[in-house]
C-alpha cells in the first residue's frame, strides 16, 4: 500500500459518472458487434419467432461475458499503472500512522452448527496474530452461537472455555448462544447490536471459516478511522485449506484470476461497492440505525426474512447516505470453500433464493443507483443458468426446424455490400469472439503475473502454472453445465414456491460426497446428456460437435464429480504442486498454525459423535456442565405447571435414556439451568438399578468423583476458565 492522497470525502461526482458511463459504453461496443453478426446469420435464413428469442438471449448473455472481461481488462490496466488512484487504501498513510487505535473494536464470529475445533482454531489463529502485533487491548472477541444441534453446542462451549483458559482471556474472549434463533445470521449480528454494539465503534464480521491477519483487521480499521464518511469496507477474502481437487480448483482459479478482476470492478463501483457477508469491516452506529432488515410482503420463497442479507445491509447504509468500499489491495483476508460439487451446489442454493427475493428491491425506494445494479447482477449471476440452458435448447431447435425444411443459406446477406462473408466464416468469428472473451481474463490474469516473478514462482513456477490453468480449464468446462443444470432446477422450485432451509456445508478440508449421493444426483444429468448428444447427431454431426464440450460435461458428471470432490487426488495434486497458491507455498505464520491445529484434530477424531453425545457429556461431565450451566439464564421464579413438566421430563431421560425424549423435549433441558444442574447431581446419586443403561455407561467413563465433587459449582467452572 502506498499513499497516493486519495480523500473519498472527496470523491468527484463527474469522474464518477465519466468511468460508470464508459464501462457502459465499452460493453456495448464489445457487445454490439457480436449480436450483429449473430442477427446476420438468422437473417440469412429467415426470421421466425425461434431465431428472435434465440437472439435476445445471446445479446443479454454476451453482454454479462463482455462485462466480465472488461473488468478484467481494467483491472490489468490499473495494476500495470501501479494501482488505482481511487482506492480506500491510498487514503491512509501506511508510513507514518503506527500509532494504537483510539477505540475498541469487536471481532464477531456467527457459527450454526460448525465443527467447533474449526471455529475455535480459527479464532485462535485471529487472536494470536493481534497479539503479535501488539493490537489485542484493542479487541474483544464474540463468538455467536445460533447451532440448534446439542453437539455442537455443547462441543463449543467446552472448546470455548479450553480456548480461554489457553489464552488468558478471560474478559476478551466471550461466547453466546441465542435461545430463539430469528432470521438466521443477520439476526445472530442484529441481537449482538442491540447487546453490546453501543460499546464499539466497529465491528469486524467474519465467517465460521473466515481467517484474518492482524495487519488486515488493523489496516480495516486505520481505513475507517480515516474516512468518517464511511459505513462499511469490504476485503477480499482469499480460497485457502482446499484439500479436495474441486476446492484445490476454486482457491486457484480465484488466486490467479481474482487481482484484475477486483481491482476492475473497484474501477466502477467506488463508493457504491457490495457487502459479502463477511470479512469485513462495520461502523456499528450507522448499521444499527439504517440497516434493519424488513420483512418482504407475503410468504416464502419470495416473502418473508431476507435471506441474503449482505447485499441488502450496503443498499441500506448507502441509501442512508454513507459510503461502502471495496479494499481491493488488503492482504491477509481468507476463508474456505465447499469440498466437492454437491455441496457447492446446495449452497448456491440458498444463495440464489435469497437473491431472487431481491427482485422486489430492485424497485425498493430510495435505493442508489448502483444498489439497485448490484441487486440485478446478484440475480443474473442465477438466472444466466436457465438462460445459458435455453440457448442451447433453441440453438438445437433452430437446427433441427432448419433440417426438416430441408433449407440452405442464402447465399447474398446484409453485409454483401460491404464485406463478402460466407456462412461459415461468420460462424467460426462468431465462436472466435466468443471464445476470446471467455480466456482473455486467463490471459491478462498471466501477464500480470509475468511482471512479478516472486509471485509466478510462488504458483509452483511457469511449468506447473501451466499444468494448473490446463487441468482448470479442462475440468471447469466439464463441471459449468452441470452447474447450469443445478441452478436451473433450483430456480424452477424456487418459482414451485419450494423454500430450501441452511445446513452446515463440508469446507475443503472434508471429504467429498459418497457414490450413493453422487449416482442419485446425477444419473439424471447423465441420461439428459446421452439422450441429447443422440438427438444433436441425428440432427446434424456439426451440431453435435460444436456442442460437445457442453454435453461432455453431463455425461461426464458421475466420475467427474467423484474425482474433483474425492481427498485422495487433491492431495496428489498438492504434493505435485499443480492448483498450487502462494498461501500454499510461502504460508503465513496464521494459516500454519491453522493447518498445524486442524490436523491435530484429524487425529483425535477418526469419528464423528453420536446422536446424544453432547446431552450426556452435559449431565455428566462436571465440568462440562458446569461450563453449560454457567451460559443459561436463571429463572426468578418459575411457573409451577414448567417446573411440573421439567421434573417429568428429568425423571424420564434419566430412566430411559435420551432417546426416550423428543428433539424439541431435549433442546428444553439443555436451555433450563435449573434442569441442567439437578440432572447432573441426580445422575450421580441414583442408584444404577434406576439410571438406563446409556447413562451406566456414560458414568463407566466418567472417572470416580471424589468427596464433594458431585457439588461442583458453576463458581468452579468460571474459575477453571480463567
Amino acid at each position: 500500500m502506498q499513499l497516493l492522497n486519495f480523500d473519498p470525502e472527496q470523491l468527484d461526482p463527474g469522474m464518477v459518472r465519466k468511468r460508470r458511463a464508459f464501462v457502459g459504453l465499452m460493453v456495448f461496443l464489445i457487445t454490439a458487434p457480436a449480436v450483429v453478426l449473430m442477427a446476420d446469420l438468422h437473417q440469412r435464413t429467415g426470421y421466425d419467432g425461434w431465431k428472435l428469442a434465440h437472439l435476445a438471449v445471446f445479446a443479454v448473455l454476451f453482454s454479462l461475458l463482455a462485462l466480465g472481461a472488461l473488468q478484467a481488462l481494467l483491472g490489468f490496466i490499473l495494476r500495470r499503472q501501479g494501482g488505482d488512484s481511487c482506492q480506500i487504501s491510498a487514503s491512509v498513510d501506511w508510513a507514518g500512522d503506527h500509532g494504537p487505535l483510539p477505540v475498541r473494536l469487536a471481532v464477531v464470529m456467527p457459527v450454526c452448527n460448525e465443527d467447533a475445533g474449526r471455529v475455535m482454531a480459527g479464532v485462535r489463529a485471529i487472536y494470536e496474530s493481534l497479539e503479535a502485533d501488539g493490537r489485542l487491548p484493542e479487541f474483544d472477541f464474540f463468538i455467536l452461537s445460533d447451532s440448534s444441534d446439542p453437539n455442537c453446542w455443547i462441543a463449543e462451549e467446552v472448546a470455548w472455555a479450553g480456548l480461554v483458559r489457553d489464552l488468558g482471556a478471560g474478559g476478551r474472549l466471550f461466547y453466546r448462544k441465542r435461545r430463539v434463533n430469528t432470521n438466521k445470521k443477520s439476526g445472530n449480528i442484529a441481537d449482538f447490536c442491540r447487546r453490546w454494539g453501543s460499546h464499539y465503534r466497529y465491528m469486524v464480521v467474519l465467517d465460521a471459516d473466515s481467517i484474518m491477519t492482524g495487519g488486515a483487521i488493523v489496516a480495516l480499521a486505520r481505513m475507517m478511522e480515516r474516512n468518517p464518511g464511511v459505513g462499511l469496507i469490504q476485503a477480499v477474502p482469499r480460497l485457502v485449506s482446499g484439500e479436495t481437487v474441486f476446492a484445490r480448483l476454486q482457491q486457484f482459479a480465484s488466486r490467479l484470476y481474482g487481482p484484475v478482476f477486483t481491482a476492475g470492478i473497484n474501477y466502477w463501483q467506488l463508493s457504491e461497492a457490495n457487502y459479502w457477508g463477511h470479512n469485513a469491516i462495520i461502523r456499528v452506529a450507522p448499521f444499527i440505525k439504517h440497516c434493519s432488515l424488513p420483512d418482504l410482503p407475503g410468504d416464502g420463497p419470495f416473502g418473508g426474512r431476507i435471506m441474503s442479507h449482505d447485499y441488502v445491509e450496503a443498499a441500506l447504509m448507502r441509501r442512508a447516505g454513507w459510503q461502502v468500499w471495496l479494499a481491493a489491495d488488503v492482504e491477509g483476508s481468507f476463508e474456505e470453500c465447499p469440498a466437492n460439487l454437491i455441496d457447492f451446489a446446495k449452497r448456491d442454493r440458498r444463495w440464489l433464493q435469497g437473491n431472487l427475493q431481491h427482485a422486489r428491491l430492485v424497485v425498493g425506494p430510495g435505493f442508489h443507483p448502483l444498489s439497485r445494479w448490484h441487486f440485478t447482477l446478484g440475480i443474473l449471476s442465477y438466472l444466466t443458468s436457465p438462460l445459458w440452458l435455453a440457448f442451447l435448447v433453441l440453438s438445437t431447435t433452430i437446427a433441427w426446424r432448419f433440417k426438416a425444411t430441408g433449407l440452405t443459406p442464402l447465399p447474398v446477406d446484409s453485409f454483401s455490400d460491404h464485406v463478402a462473408w460466407r456462412f461459415g466464416t461468420e460462424a467460426v468469428l462468431l465462436l472466435g469472439l466468443t471464445v476470446g472473451l471467455l480466456f482473455l481474463p486467463k490471459i491478462l490474469a498471466l501477464l500480470d503475473l509475468r511482471s512479478r516473478p516472486a509471485e509466478a514462482a510462488a504458483f509452483g513456477g511457469w511449468l506447473r502454472l501451466g499444468a494448473g490453468i490446463l487441468l482448470e480449464t479442462v475440468l471447469f468446462t466439464l463441471l459449468a453445465p452441470v452447474l447450469m443444470l443445478f441452478h436451473t432446477r433450483f430456480i424452477g422450485l424456487t418459482l414451485c414456491r419450494q423454500s430450501v432451509g441452511w445446513k452446515t456445508q463440508r469446507r475443503g478440508y472434508d471429504g467429498g460426497a459418497g457414490w450413493r449421493e453422487i449416482m442419485g444426483t446425477h444419473f439424471g444429468h447423465t441420461v439428459l446428456g446421452l439422450a441429447w448428444l443422440a438427438l444433436a447427431w441425428w440432427i446434424n454431426p456439426t451440431l453435435a460437435q460444436w456442442m460437445s464440450p457442453i454435453l461432455a460435461g453431463f455425461i461426464l458428471s458421475i466420475p467427474v464429480s467423484y474425482f474433483t470432490g474425492g481427498l485422495a487426488p487433491g492431495r496428489g495434486l498438492r504434493r505435485a504442486q499443480i492448483l498450487g497458491t502462494p498461501e500454499e507455498s510461502a504460508p503465513l505464520p496464521e494459516l500454519v498454525r491453522l493447518e498445524e491445529r486442524m490436523a491435530a484434530l484429524a487425529l483425535t477424531r477418526e469419528t464423528g459423535p453420536a446422536p446424544d453425545d453432547g446431552l450426556r457429556d452435559a449431565v455428566t461431565d462436571p465440568y462440562v456442565n458446569a461450563i453449560h450451566v454457567s451460559q443459561l439464564r436463571t429463572k426468578d421464579d418459575p411457573s409451577p405447571a414448567n417446573e411440573s413438566r421439567f421434573a417429568g421430563l428429568r425423571e424420564r431421560l434419566l430412566r430411559e435414556g435420551p432417546a426416550a425424549l423428543t428433539a424439541r423435549d431435549k433442546l428444553a433441558l439443555l436451555l433450563d439451568a435449573d434442569s441442567m444442574s439437578r440432572l447432573h447431581r441426580e445422575l450421580w446419586a441414583k442408584p444404577e438399578a434406576e439410571l438406563a443403561v446409556s447413562w451406566r455407561e456414560a458414568l463407566e467413563r466418567q472417572p470416580e468423583p471424589e468427596a464433594g465433587e458431585v457439588e461442583f459449582t458453576v463458581n468452579d467452572a468460571v474459575l477453571a476458565m480463567k
